[in-house]
């Protein structure tokens, strides 16, 4: 009974030094719909476009994509594959508004740097330099030949 009560305490203090040893980190990254930076839910399975954490809706089924500890200090609480700094070093959007068209910097960091490394314009979008400050060097096609001017040479209504 010596012997049973020996092992029975090696286990439980084996056990105990277990649940206390760090666990490594989780990988939260993943590729969204539309082939966007995400965040990988605690299923392992749901992952979220990164601009859908900490917006206050829950899009993981335990809350994980809202949780405090992830929330807490924006931009620095969240992993970096979250976060695209823009060229003014106060200045951050979500890592998938990088390469979106759309002038979410405020200064067109997020499209045309050379460290937001964004292809050039896919096939919904026309290459000019547009007159409205929303879009930084593209323009989406269905603005074509709408009677109004989006760049600055015409080309959206007589080219595009």
């Amino acid at each position: 009974s010596t012997l049973a009560l020996l092992v029975l305490v090696a286990a439980l203090a084996l056990g105990l030094t277990l649940a206390l040893l760090p666990r490594a980190p989780v990988n939260r990254f993943c590729t969204a719909p539309n082939n966007q930076t995400g965040f990988l839910c605690d299923d392992r399975v749901t992952c979220v476009p990164a601009s859908w954490v900490c917006d206050r809706v829950t899009n993981c089924r335990n809350g994980e994509d809202e949780q405090e500890q992830l929330c807490g200090d924006l931009p620095h609480s969240l992993p970096g594959h979250l976060v695209f700094y823009c060229s003014n070093p106060r200045s951050w959007v979500y890592a998938d508004q990088r390469c979106n068209g759309m002038n979410d910097c405020g200064d067109c960091s997020d499209e045309t740097w050379s460290s937001a490394a964004c292809p050039p314009c896919g096939q919904q979008w026309w290459s000019c330099s547009p007159v409205h400050f929303q879009f930084c060097s593209c323009i989406p096609r269905r603005l074509c030949r709408d009677g109004a001017q989006h760049c600055r040479d015409w080309s959206d209504e007589s080219v595009c």
